[in-house]
């Protein structure tokens, strides 16, 4: 009996070393992931719908966040004051056998940098190859001559947003113009100022979702303490290093920047093991969904705005098809650039990464389950949702006068066909089943009553429901 307990311990290694093997760090860092390492994790995807060879596209929406970019200014700080910490722990150490050797001799990659948050290269890299692909695969939408009105793109005033369009657009009209020996052409991109911009920065002029973040905050970090408290001791403990909460949440920092934008995994996320990533990792899944995410309704309902603008675009271009107006002098694509407190609420706007139960809740503003604690498995990740460079495209489609319906909307998620619970789990959808379903039950949501209302004023939740009964009737008369 006590030689079978061993052969079956040795095993359990053997599998442990197995999967161990076959995990990539790269895949586990929430919303700072790279776009091509999320793209290679299919989650929530479908095999897309057999889109009719008749039905062409006219029209494409694409909300995307910026691609990958440096630390910020607060958090080079940090960087520089681990270096000195770890310096000090390793002397702490007396040459234990069990210090990692780079440990006191690391030094920030960012030193000496004082200004950060910018997109580097390989986030320019990410945006123009997505620019290349989206020309490539919808290739009838951008044969036209450009022109600023045909090809609407916009980003928010921060530059790491509006370089990320400069990327994409490169990308998008590469040899379409006479600049260089590219064959590049001048491209017109647009921003609002960032105080007003409740489209694209919705996260920043709403009061009542500022108040809500800056209230939740320590009940996050409360949600997120075991965690950091069990990892803690276990990394301590097996390195022989006297490290801090404070100390495990600036490596994991580390390591998350260190795999996304160095490509280096073998230094300090290996300080980690995997199932240890696999918690820092929900800790922060965590904390977007309930400060960007489901976790509350107004974090996804204050970009109403957005969606409104989406759907105005394609009954543009509808009226545009049907009124026959000539080509080039009607918008066919719409290509905006922002932030993952863009992309996350956008995507709840939507309903993916829901099943249809889940979905009922938020349509009827029930407060969903938090995402549970690995080793479960949850839809909630951060680095599928909003990684650097992710995106929605919404693929408005005219099929032949005889079919009805007669237009369509396809939704992909960074490039990949997604399951719409609104549209009984289909990512190719009747338009119309998409505005009763996905887009009507927000819009009695106005962004003004959102988030500028006193919520528990009787009076303005009166004229809330007036405003909305008022706009409702207008839409229709139109």
């Amino acid at each position: 009996m006590a030689m079978k307990s061993v052969w079956i311990t040795l095993l359990c290694l053997f599998v442990i070393a197995e999967a161990d093997q076959g995990f990539d760090v790269r895949h586990h860092l929430s919303i700072v992931t790279r776009y091509s390492a999320s793209k290679e994790v299919s989650q929530n995807l479908i095999k897309g719908s057999n889109v009719p060879s008749e039905c062409t596209p006219i029209h494409l929406n694409l909300v995307a966040r910026h691609g990958t970019r440096s630390p910020t200014k607060k958090r080079l700080r940090e960087m520089e004051n681990l270096s000195g910490r770890l310096k000090e722990l390793v002397r702490e150490a007396e040459a234990s056998d069990k210090v990692p050797g780079w440990l006191g001799k690391w030094i920030s990659p960012w030193h000496g940098k004082v200004k950060g948050g910018e997109l580097i290269r390989q986030g320019e890299e990410e945006l123009y190859q997505l620019g290349i692909r989206v020309r490539e695969r919808f290739p009838t939408l951008f044969e036209e001559d450009y022109h600023p009105d045909v090809y609407t793109i916009r980003a928010t005033q921060i530059p790491r947003a509006s370089a990320s369009a400069v990327a994409f657009g490169m990308g998008l009209f590469s040899e379409k113009g006479d600049l260089g020996p590219g064959s590049n052409r001048a491209f017109a991109v647009t921003s609002e100022n960032r105080a007003s911009d409740t489209k694209l920065r919705f996260f920043e002029c709403c009061q009542n979702y500022k108040s809500y973040r800056k209230a939740k905050g320590p009940a996050v970090d409360k949600l997120k303490e075991p965690v950091l408290d069990k990892i803690t001791a276990s990394v301590a403990n097996r390195h022989g290093l006297n490290f801090t909460k404070q100390d495990i949440s600036s490596l994991w920092f580390l390591c998350k920047q260190e795999a996304s934008l160095l490509n280096v995994t073998n230094q300090s996320c290996e300080l980690f093991t995997p199932s240890e990533v696999a918690l820092l990792e929900w800790a922060d899944d965590l904390e977007v969904f309930i400060l960007k995410g489901y976790g509350n309704s107004l974090n996804y309902r204050m970009g109403v705005p957005l969606l409104e603008d989406v759907l105005h675009s394609m009954e543009e271009a509808i009226k545009a098809r049907e009124d026959k107006l000539p080509p080039g002098s009607y918008e066919k694509a719409r290509l905006r650039f922002a932030h993952a407190e863009t992309i996350v609420p956008f995507s709840c706007l939507l309903g993916l990464f829901l099943d249809g139960s889940e979905y009922e809740k938020i349509q009827k503003e029930k407060p969903l389950e938090l995402p549970p604690q690995p080793p479960k498995t949850r839809d909630f990740k951060g680095s599928t949702m909003a990684p650097f460079g992710g995106n929605n495209m919404l693929v408005l489609y005219s099929c032949p006068a005889a079919s009805s319906p007669k237009y369509f909307v396809q939704v992909l998620h960074n490039e990949h066909p997604i399951a719409l619970p609104g549209c009984d789990g289909k990512d190719f959808c009747p338009l119309e089943d998409f505005k009763a379903k996905v887009v009507t039950p927000h819009l009695k949501h106005a962004f003004d009553n959102l988030c500028n209302a006193n919520p528990d004023d009787p009076e303005q939740k009166h004229q809330s429901l007036w405003s909305w009964l008022l706009g409702s009737s207008q839409k229709t008369e139109l």
